[in-house]
């Protein structure tokens, strides 16, 4: 692997960085938080919005297919808006463009607290997760183009790393509403305060002037897929994401899961091993997720893109199966899960980093969004062959292991990927 040289500061990262640079990286990074947050609610709160949508006649496996089917929507809306608003950032410009997807996803997530039946539900939750898909596309692009090279790394890993707030509050929110799942989503309308920020203090942001034919193709998915450079690195990245998206419903989360047998194996009853478990996954294993994620970009500064993503599946893979069957008690399970955590999640943040340095200005929200947010497209049949799959093995620890090896894949595509340490972002 062949990585560029990068002039290094003798200051850390974040010195030198301008008042209205940070100010950015608050506004992306809150929009970031909520988005989360729309995704997390969902998940949380599914339960109780089923037994009053469903009534008292429903069943278990009416549960599970109507979950299961809204988290399909969920992916489908996320990836239409990742790649609609991103095309549209492109050509219409950031600053109007996060605005509207933050309006999007607030308004429509406040509307969910009158719906009355399923197809409602279903409905304000495409459009929200459009508004979700796209605010990444944007807010990724707007990182990238707005800090400096020798920050860029660390400041879209830590964007990225925001995310583990908005799975904070949304557990926050779920415990304190109990059964009343309606008014969780009346906090989704919060972000919309964010609107006032971007309008009063962000400015459009200033790049290379095009030429007349980049800026008639500015945010042209044809033209993404048309020129043999932008579409490689278009399927690469949205295979990559796929990767990690995948694995994150079939072996990061299933930390709770892993974690309720060996509290179980341990002395705890059911009831209680599935309690301790939901802390141990919500804080234990996501506060490990959240410091790899800020790890990425540090570590991706001084290793490289490539190098990073290929250390961090590795130990992925290697973390899985020793979480699985190392551990003989308790506190052995506990101290390798934020490990476990640091590597699933970890390289999430990698996205955030590289997708925006892959594309041009006239194609770099819609890349980024391309490749993120066809990934969620992509890996929907993972999920739901991870599902069956764990039924179909009958041990989790064994099927989870198995899952695991898809890290491996990963780093297979990294190969094919070009090193972007060191260099300008594309004109």
């Amino acid at each position: 692997m062949t990585t560029s040289s990068e002039p290094q500061s003798a200051l850390p990262w974040y010195r030198g960085i301008a008042r209205y640079q940070w100010l950015i990286f608050f506004l992306a990074s809150a929009g970031w938080v909520f988005d989360v947050y729309e995704g997390q609610i969902f998940n949380i709160t599914r339960k109780s919005l089923f037994a009053d949508i469903l009534g008292p006649d429903r069943t278990p496996a009416q549960v599970k297919m109507y979950g299961d089917a809204f988290l399909g929507i969920f992916l489908v809306g996320g990836t239409f808006g990742g790649l609609f608003f991103g095309a549209l950032a492109d050509r219409w410009g950031r600053k109007p463009t996060l605005a509207l997807t933050i309006l999007l996803y607030s308004v429509f997530s406040g509307m969910t607290y009158w719906a009355t039946s399923l197809w409602q539900i279903a409905l304000l939750r495409f459009i929200v997760a459009a508004g979700v898909g796209g605010e990444w596309s944007v807010a990724a692009a707007l990182v990238a183009e707005t800090f400096p090279a020798r920050a860029r790394a660390q400041a879209s890993s830590f964007f990225q790393a925001s995310s583990v707030l908005g799975t904070w509050i949304a557990a926050l929110v779920g415990y304190l509403v109990a059964e009343h799942w309606r008014l969780a989503y009346l906090v989704g309308v919060l972000p919309a305060l964010l609107l006032l920020g971007v309008r009063l203090g962000m400015v459009e942001p200033k790049r290379a002037p095009a030429s007349a034919e980049s800026a008639a193709k500015a945010g042209s998915i044809p033209e993404l897929l048309a020129n043999p450079r932008w579409r490689k690195r278009a399927i690469l990245g949205l295979l990559l994401a796929a990767i990690g998206l995948g694995t994150f419903w079939g072996v990061h989360i299933e930390g709770q899961g892993l974690a309720e047998l060996v509290f179980v194996r341990g002395g705890a009853t059911e009831a209680n091993a599935a309690d301790r478990a939901k802390i141990a996954y919500g804080w234990i294993e996501a506060t490990g997720g959240g410091i790899g994620l800020m790890a990425f970009g540090p570590i991706a500064a001084r290793w490289g893109r490539r190098r990073t993503f290929i250390f961090y599946h590795a130990m992925a893979f290697a973390l899985v199966p020793i979480t699985c069957f190392a551990p003989a008690t308790v506190w052995q399970f506990l101290t390798l899960l934020p490990l476990f955590g640091f590597f699933t999640l970890g390289l999430h943040a990698g996205y955030a980093v590289y997708f925006p340095e892959l594309f041009p200005n006239h194609l770099r929200a819609t890349g980024a969004g391309f490749c993120f947010n066809g990934g969620r497209l992509v890996a929907a049949p993972i999920l739901f062959f991870s599902g069956w799959f764990k039924g179909f093995v009958g041990s989790l620890p064994m099927a989870v292991s198995i899952l695991g090896c898809m890290f491996l894949l990963g780093i297979v595509i990294v190969l094919f990927l070009p090193e972007t340490r060191g260099q300008p972002l594309p004109e």
